[in-house]
């Protein structure tokens, strides 16, 4: 992020971060020349980096003491770059945080081929931490990660899709790696047992605000400071909230614009669509039920002490749902 728009849950955990990124570039070596070279501009294409950040700020959070939390947000962060690898030749984007995707810039095979050296990188360092607990977490939440990008699949140009099966699939491809991040920051810490679910809870209904206002920036967002063309998601035919808000709360000819163009994709009537959106209400309606996750997100943080971590990771929650990009 921008040192601008620095925030009290990035500037507290500042030293932490940089050890991170330093583990990120150390970890990311390969003399296979073409891995080095995809894996260290997708790294350096910037991003929030707030997996990470939730991991070093959770563990300080409960107290940690050690440096095996530096790996840790390392790890988490190689598998989420990994997603992005594989996710932008499904999706066949060509631009990410304003710039060229790996695979508008090398093609679809290598993109694919280094996602996969990253989930194995990945794993080799969650070995290296000798945690069966951390291991077991983290593998389970990679699977659940690809489920959800297959769930994501079967729901294109579907659009019976309902709210309650959406909200499962963003729990699935987008939430569980936020849970993960804070559950296994709270396992590191051999914090007590209430404090981990706390943790965990956290993780997942952050995860799960933080995807909503992705839908949200999708039709109202700042297209230069998200770093991808507005309406992506429309064009693919994806039926986030907004669009499956509006078949159940829009009037008839809304809902019968927004069938059609979820069952073919295309931009040929996205004005038509944002029109319907907002018409409809559903901006405001997922707009709110983001801002329920970010408070239950808050309110699970209870189970901490008072301290500026704790602070910074309701900062956090606050963030996720009043940004715009």
């Amino acid at each position: 992020m921008p040192e601008s728009k620095q925030h009290s849950f990035q500037t507290i955990i500042s030293d932490d971060f940089a050890l991170v990124n330093q583990c990120i570039r150390e970890k990311l070596y390969s003399d296979v020349t073409l891995i080095n070279q995809v894996s260290q501009y997708i790294i350096q294409s910037g991003g929030k980096r707030l997996r990470p950040v939730l991991v070093l700020l959770a563990a300080s959070a409960c107290g940690y003491e050690g440096k095996a939390h530096i790996s840790l947000a390392a790890i988490i962060e190689l598998l989420h770059t990994a997603t992005l690898l594989h996710d932008d030749v499904v999706d066949e984007s060509n631009m990410r945080r304003g710039k060229d995707t790996a695979n508008a810039v090398w093609g679809n095979a290598p993109s694919v081929l280094v996602g996969d050296f990253l989930y194995t990188r990945s794993f080799q360092m969650m070995v290296d931490l000798d945690s069966m607990a951390l291991l077991q977490v983290l593998s389970k939440a990679t699977n659940v990660l690809a489920e959800g990008e297959v769930m994501q699949l079967m729901n294109i140009n579907d659009a019976s899709v309902t709210e309650a099966h959406y909200m499962e699939v963003i729990r699935c491809k987008t939430a569980m790696l936020f849970e993960a991040s804070t559950h296994t920051a709270a396992l590191l810490s051999k914090a007590d047992e209430h404090v981990v679910s706390g943790l965990k809870d956290y993780g997942n209904f952050l995860g799960i605000a933080f995807q909503l206002v992705d839908d949200l920036l999708d039709y109202e967002g700042d297209s230069e400071a998200m770093g991808k063309n507005l309406g992506d998601d429309l064009a693919e035919g994806k039926p986030t909230l907004p669009l499956i808000q509006t078949l159940a709360a829009g009037s008839e000819a809304e809902q019968k614009l927004v069938r059609e163009v979820i069952e073919q994709g295309g931009l040929e009537q996205v004005e038509g669509i944002v029109a319907a959106v907002k018409n409809s209400g559903a901006l405001e309606y997922t707009a709110r039920k983001a801002q329920e996750f970010s408070e239950k997100a808050i309110a699970s943080l209870s189970v901490l002490p008072a301290s500026d971590y704790r602070s910074a990771l309701e900062d956090l929650a606050r963030f996720a749902v009043a940004r715009t990009y």
